[in-house]
Parts: C-alpha cells; structure tokens; sequence
C-alpha cells in the first residue's frame, strides 16, 4: 500500500480523524490555489476566480455594492475601474509604494471594497480599525501598525488630528477629493504592475482584545486567499440571478473584512450598511431582497425574540443566514427557525488569527446540527489537545483545539512571547478554547479555557450558563463571569439584560437556573444590566464585566 493510501485508509470517512496522527483532517471539497512561488495579490485572486465563474448572469454586469442608506450603486465593472484609477492614482500621484502601511477608520462603506482592493493590488499594508476607539486606543494601534497615509471619514478625522508620525495627509473616503481619485479624467500614467508575492504582509488587523491587551495580527496575501479559496470550494449549486448578501459586521474586523474578497470571488451583490439598526437592516433585507445575510449572535437573537422587529416585512427572499463570533444557544436557533422555518442557518467558527473561518455548516443538511460550530473547512488540519498533558484526543474528547493551513497568521507585530505561546512547532495555532469534535467531524466549542469557573474543584463553563438564561423569554442577553469565594474558590454569577417591562428577579432567575444544572453549577448572584459589552464583531467582553466585580469585592474588603 502507497503512503497516500495508507494514510487515506486511516482517515475516518465520517470525523477525518487519522487514527495514527490523532490529526482532525477537512473532508471538504479540496481548496486550489495557485504555487506559492507565483507573485499574486489577494485582489488579483479574488478577481480571478470571479472571471472562472461560469453563471449565466455572469456575463452580463451585475452589481458589486449597494450602499443601503442612499441607494448608491457600484457594478463589477464600476468597481473594477474604480480600483484600478484609485490604485494608480494612489502610486503616481500620492507617493504610496509597495511595503507602505495604509490605516483606515471608517463605519463600512461603498469606498471601502474600492480602497482595500486598491492597496491590496499595490502592495500596501491595510490595517483597518473602529472608528468608534478613543484617542488613546487609536494611538496605541498607530504605534502597532507604524502607517504612512491614513483613510477616514469626516466624522472620525478628527481623532487622527494628533497623530503627528504619517508621512502623507488623511484623505476623507466621504468626501469629492476621494471620489474624484476613483474616477479621475485627468490621463494618470498607467499603472506600472507591482510585483506582489504571496508571501508579503497584507493586512493588519486588531484582536479584540478581550482576553487582555489588544495585539496587531499579520495576515499575508496568501492567508487572504486560503480564506477566500475555501468559500469558492464550497459555493454551492448553479444559481439563476447572482446571491445578494448583507454583511452587519463591520468591515475593520475580519469576520466583516473576509466577506469584501469572497463577495467579489463569487460575484455576490453586497448591501453595505454604514451605522448598523435593526429596523434598518431589516428593512433592507426586504427593499433590496437579500439572499444571504451575515451577523453576530446578539441580532440573531434580537431576530428570533423581537416580534416588532421582523413582523409586517417581506423577508421571502432570505435563504441563508451565517452565524460567528461566539456559540449559539439552542433556544435561540430554535426561536430562529420558528419564525424563519425555510431559512437555513448556519454557524461557523474563526478567529482573526486564522483569517476568519476554520469550521462551517454548509446547506440545509448540516444546519439541522443544533450548537455545532460547522466541519473543517478544506485546506485545514485540527487537533484537540489535553492542556494538562499535552496529547492530542480522539472524537467526542474535550480539549484546546489547535489548528493548522494557509489561512493561518504570520504573527502578532512585535510580541514574540505572544508568538511563541500560541504559534507552536510545525505550524500549528493553540486556540485557547475548549472544545471537541464529535462523531461525524462537527465542532463543539465549550468555552474559552481563559474563561472557566473553577468551582469546588469542577469546572463550569460561562456559556452553557448563559444558554441556560437566554432560554428564559424575559431575558433577552446575559453573561456569566466567576466571583471568588473563600469557600469553593469560585461561583458564577449573572450579569442579566431584561425585556422592556419585565419584572423578572434575582430569586427567580437563580431559580429558573437552578432547575436545570448541577448543583456547583448554580447561579449565586444576579446583576440586572441595560446592555453588556461587547466588541464591534459581537463577541462579549468579559473583561469588562470582571472589572466591575472585581472593584465590587475589593469595595467590601
């Protein structure tokens, strides 16, 4: 027997376990994409693949951006000039070359697809970032990044005002200047081609910081096209007008920022909207008949359990609704799918430092995989790893999941201790969340292994506690977080977002728990809250909440 036949002989059909390597190998569609040795931007990838695909719309020119709020529209090859004459106008006239960084501080906008497809194409670094970060987080991520220009709008220029170290002047995306880059009459001479090697940094973009300081993460040209190449794989069957997707996740985060590249690769419409409402977003589902729609779990939520909301629009079109940044309860999905019983939703699971998605749930079939995470996209190899001894877990086993391909990050910008501690030999990347792999190769995620409660010598897990009370109908979000205690070293207490109108208590809500764990698992102490923090992708900060309990103890010693 050859070697890729014994190893395919020990590759279990249903989970992609090897039996030899205790290695979690992708059963998905195989990912192709170009040798690594051939100079090739992200842009130049996406663009590529968009010309491979053989849909009858194709051909005719379809939209590429919808700005929701004020109509304006971009057609493929609208956004194909445009980038082209910003990219040239960005060399021959700015001064930007190959190896410069670029910051942007912008709310998503049309501008932006055209911006980082420019920079991207010339070899300049993006480094995207929320325009809502104070002076003092803007001018910590400024020193990380180090960049030359700056993009912004009007309405966050004035945060860069005191940056003193670019090289070029801030150039407003909202304003005629900008416009008239992307669109210029005035002969630019042609754009000399810019070598760009897959290899070369391409964005860097901003851990949340929710576990502690926030970190610059390095992601290369080829780390962009192993994200893209894998939703290219997966598209699915041939379809009669092109998909129109709405993505509320903010384009300076690589949830958001993933889906620029993939919606040009498969020539998807993409409805931008620029401040984010619920009722807005809905009405531009309806108005602009969207097909696939993108979000963090706090608006599923606030889908599924706001009758106000949703009721009285016309979401027929919906087919599709993606789910990341953090697990998904049951109550909730099955909230979803009552009121949308046709859509299928489908979670996924991804980190800024793989460059966005590493497991996914694709079509009907799977979604029907209530709390999973989705199977391992292709191109990716997965492991669980006992933190205590260190060996890799078969199926079913709960461990740090460590991951490994070529969406995987060059690094953190100039933190090698971080490097070290999660980048580990061969490639691999240590997660640090708890999770496992069942079965049939569908992740489970447990929780961040940072964030477990160590009660009387158990562990407990914040999510499945906070599950537990998004079930109840008069919460509508919650959080759990440890409190030290003498006696068993840590219990869970709640942190509780009401409905409007609700009387709900704190002996009700640690009852309502109570009913439905195990005894150290328990609730010992509720805070009723109006919202909770949370990152711009949705993620919750528990640092946040800590800081509150943690000045609440200390005020009582």
């Amino acid at each position: 027997m050859g070697q890729a036949a014994k190893h395919h002989h020990l590759i279990d059909p249903k989970s992609g376990f090897n039996r030899e390597t205790k290695t979690f190998h992708s059963l998905r569609p195989s990912i192709h994409l170009p040798p690594q040795h051939i100079p090739m931007s992200a842009a130049e990838y996406a663009f590529s693949l968009r010309l491979l695909n053989s849909s009858p719309w194709q051909h005719l020119d379809s939209l590429a951006f919808i700005n929701s709020s004020t109509g304006q529209r971009v057609s493929f090859s609208e956004f194909t000039r445009k980038t082209l004459t910003l990219a040239s106008c960005l060399h021959s006239v700015i001064g930007l070359s190959k190896g410069d960084t670029a910051f942007v501080l912008s709310q998503n906008l049309v501008q932006v697809p055209i911006l980082c497809f420019s920079l991207l194409s010339l070899g300049v670094v993006i480094s995207p970032a929320n325009p809502l970060n104070t002076d003092s987080e803007i001018s910590r991520l400024i020193q990380l990044c180090n960049p030359v220009i700056a993009f912004s709008t009007s309405s966050s220029a004035h945060k860069l005002s005191n940056v003193t170290t670019l090289r070029f002047k801030t150039i407003l995306l909202d304003s005629p200047e900008f416009d008239s880059m992307t669109t210029s009459s005035t002969p630019i001479q042609k754009l000399h081609h810019v070598e760009v090697r897959q290899s070369d940094l391409a964005a860097i973009f901003y851990s949340s910081g929710t576990t502690g300081t926030v970190k610059g993460v390095m992601v290369t040209h080829r780390n962009l096209m192993g994200n893209v190449a894998g939703a290219y794989a997966n598209r699915t069957t041939e379809r009669k007008s092109p998909a129109v997707l709405l993505c509320t996740v903010p384009y300076f985060h690589m949830y958001g920022y993933s889906f620029i590249l993939r919606s040009v690769a498969l020539s998807e419409c993409a409805v931008v909207m620029e401040r984010f409402d619920l009722r807005k977003m809905v009405r531009a589902m309806e108005e602009f008949r969207v097909t696939h729609l993108a979000l963090a779990p706090p608006l599923l939520a606030a889908m599924a359990k706001n009758d106000d909301v949703t009721g009285g629009c016309d979401l027929s079109s919906l087919e599709e609704v993606v789910c990341g940044g953090a697990p998904l309860g049951k109550d909730v999905i099955s909230a979803f799918l009552t009121r949308f019983p046709r859509v299928a939703l489908l979670q996924g699971y991804g980190l800024t430092e793989s460059t966005g998605g590493v497991f996914r749930t694709w079509g009907a079939e799977e979604s029907v995989h209530w709390g999973a995470a989705g199977k391992l996209s292709a191109g990716f190899e997965a492991k669980i790893v006992n933190p205590d001894t260190g060996d890799a877990l078969p199926p079913g086993k709960q461990g740090e999941l460590w991951i490994k391909g070529p969406a995987i990050m060059k690094g953190y910008v100039g933190d090698p201790e971080a490097n070290s501690a999660t980048l580990v030999a061969d490639g691999w990347l240590r997660t640090g969340d708890l999770c496992y792999i069942d079965e049939e190769g569908f992740l489970y995620v447990v929780d961040r292994l940072k964030e477990l409660i160590k009660c009387k010598g158990y562990q407990v897990a914040p999510a499945e506690l906070e599950h537990v009370l998004q079930s109840h109908p008069e919460i509508v979000d919650a959080a759990v977080i440890p409190y030290p205690d003498e006696e068993v070293g840590q219990v869970p207490i709640a942190f509780v977002v009401r409905q409007p109108q609700s009387n709900l208590d704190e002996a009700e809500t640690m009852d309502f728990v109570a009913k439905q764990v195990a005894p150290y698992k328990k609730i010992r102490r509720v805070t009723f809250v109006n919202s909770l923090p949370k990152s711009a992708s949705g993620k919750l900060l528990r640092k946040d909440l800590r800081k509150i309990v943690t000045l609440s103890s200390s005020s009582r010693l």
